[in-house]
């Protein structure tokens, strides 16, 4: 416990749990890209999906554990970092620091309240009961046609794609983050790691917004 309430132990536990949830993003996307392969596909996969409840359970159990743990230790460094210096800077000159590093915080907060939206949304089908729950000729749940009617909406695909921005901004600096605060890094390998967090951050929020974009505009439909 000793460890855990130093502001290195906090940074140790904040870079390992979010190494964790960028796996997760990087995986779930890969699942999610399955949709272009038409409803068989996606259906088929999400079928399989239901077929390994405990596994998946446990699963999203792991995950819920990792998303509190990064959110509590988080805040607790933001309230640190505020409580040791109280007052504002009366000239403040950043150095090496940007508009993601800046409101790591905020940009963390608003992608945990998306995460509840969006496990309401499309895991427990309470926010549209009238499209959640319907079945594709063979008798499954049929996601495509759920997340082709949802992203129909502009209000549904506005929110995924601006969740998107946000998880844009607090990978940005994040993924590279967690490298340093690992220890990972160097003057050398500094540039490149923050070089490919940055790519990393663009082609994840390419290949997420891809999908309610593509909808909503009816490159894809049902």
């Amino acid at each position: 416990m000793h460890w855990y309430q130093t502001s290195l132990g906090k940074k140790y536990i904040m870079a390992a749990t979010g190494l964790g949830m960028v796996g997760f993003v990087i995986v779930h996307l890969i699942g999610n890209l399955s949709i272009y392969a038409g409803p068989a596909a996606i259906n088929t996969y999400a079928e399989k999906l239901h077929q390994l409840v405990p596994l998946v359970w446990s699963f999203r159990l792991v995950m819920a554990i990792l998303l509190l743990t990064h959110i509590c230790t988080g805040t607790l460094l933001y309230l640190e970092n505020r409580k040791a210096r109280p007052v504002s800077y009366a000239c403040r000159k950043n150095v090496r620091t940007s508009l993601p590093a800046e409101t790591m915080i905020w940009s963390g907060l608003l992608l945990a309240v998306f995460i509840i939206y969006h496990l309401l949304h499309f895991t427990l089908r309470v926010t549209n009961p009238d499209i959640s729950n319907l079945l594709d000729p063979l008798g499954r749940p049929n996601v495509f046609a759920m997340v082709a009617l949802s992203f129909a909406k502009a209000s549904i695909s506005l929110a995924y794609v601006s969740a998107m921005i946000v998880l844009l901004l607090h990978l940005y600096h994040g993924i590279q983050s967690l490298f340093q605060s690992l220890g990972l890094n160097n003057g050398k390998t500094l540039p490149v790691i923050e070089k490919s967090g940055r790519a990393a951050a663009c082609v994840l929020l390419a290949g997420y917004t891809s999908i309610p974009v593509a909808f909503l505009f009816g490159t894809l439909n049902i």
